[in-house]
């Protein structure tokens, strides 16, 4: 994803995205975006972490809020650890209509619910 002086970014463009820690070492990337259907907002970004060169890894949603997009990195930044990410709750088949599993996770990150 290039910087630019305008706000709007394609999702496709979000995609293979870096996540970095606070502490400036890659936690992960973005694979892609999920959308609250109902407010059109980007509810998560799911994160592939771990393996090696994208064998062997895992990936989770976060909370979308826990990103902030850092144009000096050309990647987002977050407070999020690739600990956190292990511990987080797995994202089963039907986690998208899962409000229980959305509240847990959003625990785990400390983030706020999108939906409030």
């Amino acid at each position: 994803m290039t910087a630019g002086t305008h706000n709007l970014v394609s999702s496709a463009d979000v995609t293979g995205t870096t996540v970095y820690g606070h502490d400036g070492d890659k936690v992960g990337s973005i694979d892609r975006l999920m959308i609250d259907k109902q407010s059109g907002k980007v509810a998560y970004a799911v994160m592939s972490f771990g393996g090696i060169l994208g064998i062997g890894g895992d990936e989770r949603p976060v909370p979308w809020n826990t990103l902030t997009y850092d144009t000096s990195k050309d990647g987002f930044v977050t407070s999020i650890t690739e600990a956190q990410l292990k511990d987080a709750p797995d994202a089963k088949d039907d986690w998208r209509s899962d409000r229980d599993w959305e509240k847990r996770t959003h625990e785990s990150y400390g983030a706020s619910p999108y939906w409030i």
